[in-house]
């Protein structure tokens, strides 16, 4: 019982390090806050302007929906839940520079030097970076509402579909804490992190994986963003195009599936290379 009081102190002290850093960094924080307003506007109205999606064709003309619940906003319906998944796999970036930093300015070697939870300590900048995008979430999802995107599903459904793409972000900042360990230097970590959005490109969240050629769209399909992507629409119960592959008929689970795998692997790796780094 000891251990696990130990743990969870160890993790609140290193989440609050983190978010004391968020606090001293206004900057990093609006610039977060407002990146998902312009990815709305951007992918919204730019590209969707050009992007038809198979089931969404009602957003022309404004019809209301079968539930009644009011127009359908054709591409804007399909795009949302494909942002709120980039807002999730986007948890690699900060987690992997901040892992980074703290290696390259000795912070890393200090921490280890003290007798606290490795575990601890990473557990804690994870929850911290989950507590800041449950407000990314909510302020995406308030601008999703604005520019008419709606939950057409049930309140049950809606919150697990919020749920899947915290448990994802969870994952993927985990991801990040492996990979920034693992390079040991900001700039090569920020270099890296260019390779995010080609990964979130990759996958079903913009346009239909039916264009693409075929081994492109096997790929999309098997993206784990895809997955995440494919089970928000489905719970939120918004307009999406048809594919064959097992995650996409199998959205939730896979889901479910990619995450535990992604926290089996890259968990028990980030904490042994944080307890064993420069030996």
């Amino acid at each position: 019982m000891s251990a696990v009081a130990d743990l969870a102190a160890d993790a609140w002290s290193s989440m609050l390090r983190v978010l004391l850093h968020y606090r001293r960094s206004p900057g990093l924080l609006a610039v977060s806050l407002a990146v998902p307003v312009l990815m709305v506007v951007v992918f919204g109205y730019v590209f969707g302007s050009a992007i038809t999606v198979p089931g969404a064709d009602s957003g022309a003309s404004g019809a209301p929906d079968a539930s009644g619940a009011g127009p359908v906003d054709g591409y804007r319906e399909f795009l949302m839940p494909g942002l709120f998944a980039m807002v999730a796999v986007n948890g690699i970036v900060p987690t992997m520079v901040g892992a980074a930093r703290d290696v390259g300015r000795g912070v890393t070697d200090r921490l280890r030097s003290m007798a606290v939870s490795r575990t601890g300590l990473l557990l804690g900048q994870t929850l911290a970076d989950l507590l800041v995008s449950v407000v990314v979430l909510a302020l995406l999802a308030a601008v999703g509402l604005v520019v008419g995107w709606r939950i057409r599903g049930g309140p049950a459904d809606a919150l697990g579909a919020f749920g899947l793409l915290l448990l994802f972000r969870f994952a993927m900042t985990w991801v990040g804490l492996l990979l920034g360990l693992a390079v040991g230097k900001e700039e090569a970590a920020g270099q890296l992190a260019v390779a995010v959005f080609p990964l979130a490109m990759v996958t079903n969240a913009f346009v239909p994986t039916g264009g693409m050629p075929g081994w492109l769209a096997a790929v999309a399909e098997w993206n784990p963003m895809s997955a995440v992507v494919q089970a928000g629409r489905d719970l939120f119960a918004n307009p999406s195009a048809p594919a064959a592959a097992w995650p996409m008929q199998h959205a939730v689970l896979a889901t479910l599936l990619w995450c535990a795998v992604l926290l089996l692997v890259c968990g028990p790796f980030a904490v042994r290379k944080f307890a064993t780094h420069g030996t």
